[in-house]
């Protein structure tokens, strides 16, 4: 008996030892046992180690200076970057020109004409609506100049993108080479590109064309190799069985069936690079984004509201047209003869196209009519200044929103950041390798950890702990605002109807015109860019939540309900436990937008990466601003490792 009482101890003992996540925290702590003795002998401050960290600032300080001087007498820039330039040029302003002459009613006869033969009257007729409507708000020539450097960015994008993805889908060690290159664009925010970019080319539309493409071009790159790589096993045999040549499989069978990821990859292309044409604007890109961004500058929030619309327009209907080719949808052949088809329809839409456009010409309506437009900055200033009269502050008993401001700030980020900076470097890097190692794999581990001990090498470790404190507070409050969201759209058919046409507006609308509300209602500091972050997570969150939830299996559903379980038990003992790596997927995209929206908030006082960045574009620091991008790539990389699970493969009996 005795004997039976000792071995259970030790027979649960033994049990702990064999659960997995048990195992790795025991292993970590043996060596950190073993390890931090010995760092903190030699390093008994808390903060990251000189001697760890190298200096870029000198190297890339004389790369800046090199390209300034040379900039307008090497063969190198005078040859090949200034037919480059150019050549943009040169297809921008065609693009303008050609839209200039249609007029504005030949632009939208061409535009929702397109859209009818695309997806059919209804979305053609919300296409008309979106381009008068950027008349109507006096954001005509603007919306063409925006219209026209999308064309040209989004043209040079699909076919840079195209062909990487032709590289990579059609050859596995081009496909691994490619991946971290294009993980790493992927990563890197937007701002970033901007920099060496501006050094080369000199602000204008080159450079804001030129960093477009190079921000835009992976999603039609990732997106061309799936569908390459994923083409029917059975049909390639059955076509290769046939004699077919290498050119002949690719042209009449790989092509074809990954028709849907190319056209996916064509809208996610657009999305990016209207985004990013609205951030260029920065470096002279001119059009709407320009009109946002002195707005915002000047904090008139009714002139940056009047050109944030068309943005969101143009956004919502380019997204819509796309994903309706994606989806191979005619709508506009229903009820048509068979000689209407094909290219006899697309004949028709340029010729009705042409005609408008001549029409307008001869009665002389090219340019939108002053009369027609309606001023909206007036007015929404007058809300602003409302809103910032009853709601910025003196609200009785709740505060105004600057008051929220002020104790989020107060409560939540001072104390994070605050804390995550006393923490002791290696004792954030133990952190990073137990998080990660216990959802992924020791590789996941090492890559996080390697990730964050990067930004301490590159000596921006202290701002780097204060942009992760952002991102952790936003991305809390957008999961418990997303969970609860998706959890609300799962269950209710009438919710998610309801909550869908608003999504859809905040999915598609561009990072820069988050700060326009968040400005006039918070003012400026880092509890604002935290909630831009949170607006513009938060719908990829819904999203993800909602579809994990309702795509549990029903007999699964129905099995518990049978046992007599609960709306509540359902949801916490079936719901949530089977759509766990759902999620964790939602979490995981949570954290990459949060991030990639916290460092636009440098621009409404958010500090940190994001203002270096911000800073370093606007003194032509490359110094600065490439060593600030770099972290935010790092800090990207462990955040997206440690909340990115790992598929593994369980032995038998393990």
């Amino acid at each position: 008996m005795a004997t039976a009482t000792a071995a259970a101890p030790h027979a649960g003992l033994a049990g702990l030892l064999r659960h997995r996540a048990v195992a790795k925290l025991l292993l970590l702590a043996v060596a950190a046992a073993v390890l931090v003795p010995l760092v903190n002998s030699r390093w008994s401050d808390g903060s990251w180690p000189d001697a760890l960290t190298v200096d870029l600032s000198e190297p890339l300080g004389k790369a800046s200076d090199w390209i300034i001087d040379n900039r307008d007498s090497h063969p190198l820039f005078l040859y090949f970057f200034g037919y480059v330039s150019n050549a943009v040029v040169l297809s921008v302003r065609g693009v303008y020109l050609v839209l200039l002459a249609a007029g504005w009613a030949g632009v939208t006869a061409a535009a929702a004409l397109v859209a009818w033969r695309v997806a059919g009257v209804r979305l053609a007729a919300g296409t008309g609506v979106a381009f008068l409507a950027c008349g109507l708000l006096g954001m005509w020539v603007p919306t063409m100049q925006t219209l026209a450097l999308m064309v040209a960015a989004v043209l040079a994008s699909v076919v840079l993108g195209a062909l990487l993805g032709l590289a990579a889908g059609l050859s596995d060690r081009t496909f691994r080479a490619l991946r971290p290159v294009l993980d790493t664009m992927q990563v890197l925010p937007a701002f970033a590109y901007l920099l060496p970019v501006v050094l080369v080319f000199g602000i204008g539309v080159p450079a804001a064309v030129l960093a477009t493409v190079v921000y835009a071009a992976p999603p039609m790159a990732r997106l061309t190799a799936l569908g390459l790589r994923g083409a029917d096993a059975g049909v390639m045999e059955a076509v290769e069985s046939l004699g077919t040549t290498a050119r002949q499989r690719l042209l009449t069978a790989r092509l074809p069936l990954a028709r849907k990821e190319l056209l996916l990859g064509l809208n996610q292309t657009i999305m990016m690079a209207l985004s990013m044409a609205v951030i260029a604007s920065v470096i002279g890109a001119g059009g709407l984004g320009d009109r946002v961004y002195q707005a915002l500058a000047s904090v008139d929030v009714g002139a940056a509201l009047a050109a944030g619309i068309p943005i969101v327009l143009l956004a919502v209907v380019l997204d819509r047209v796309t994903g309706a080719a994606g989806d191979g949808r005619h709508a506009g052949s229903a009820g048509s003869a068979a000689p209407n088809s094909g290219w006899t329809r697309w004949a028709y839409v340029a010729a009705g196209a042409v005609a408008v456009a001549v029409a307008g010409r001869l009665i002389g309506r090219l340019d939108w009519p002053d009369s027609w437009v309606v001023n909206i900055a007036e007015p929404v200033n007058r809300a602003v200044d409302w809103m910032t009269d009853h709601l910025y502050s003196g609200v009785p008993y709740i505060g105004g929103t600057a008051d929220w401001a002020g104790h989020f700030t107060t409560w939540v980020l001072d104390p994070l950041r605050d804390g995550l900076q006393w923490l002791p470097w290696w004792s954030v890097l133990l952190i990073v390798a137990a998080l990660a190692w216990l959802i992924g794999t020791w590789q996941t581990a090492l890559t996080a950890v390697l990730a964050m001990a990067a930004i301490g090498v590159l000596g921006v470790w202290q701002p780097s702990l204060d942009t992760l404190s952002q991102v952790l507070a936003a991305v809390a409050v957008t999961l418990v605002l997303g969970f609860a969201t998706g959890i609300a759209a799962a269950r209710s058919e009438r919710c998610e109807r309801l909550l869908r046409p608003v999504l859809d507006v905040f999915q598609t609308m561009p990072q820069f015109v988050y700060l326009i509300p968040v400005v006039a209602l918070f003012g400026v500091g880092r509890a604002p860019a935290v909630a831009a972050a949170v607006v513009y997570a938060l719908p990829a969150v819904v999203r993800i939540a909602t579809q994990g939830l309702r795509q549990v299996d029903p007999a699964a559903m129905e099995a518990s309900r049978s046992l007599g379980a609960t709306g509540w038990q359902q949801l916490r003992q079936v719901q949530l436990p089977l759509a766990r790596s759902t999620l964790l997927l939602a979490v995981n995209q949570g954290v990459v937008l949060v991030l990639a929206v916290v460092i636009i908030g440098g621009l409404v006082g958010g500090g940190a990466l994001g203002y270096d960045v911000v800073f370093g574009l606007a003194q032509g620091d490359l110094a600065t601003g490439l060593v600030a991008g770099a972290a935010i790539v790092c800090l990207g990389l462990m955040l997206d490792r440690v909340t990115q699970p790992t598929e593994r493969r369980v032995k038998k009996g393990a």
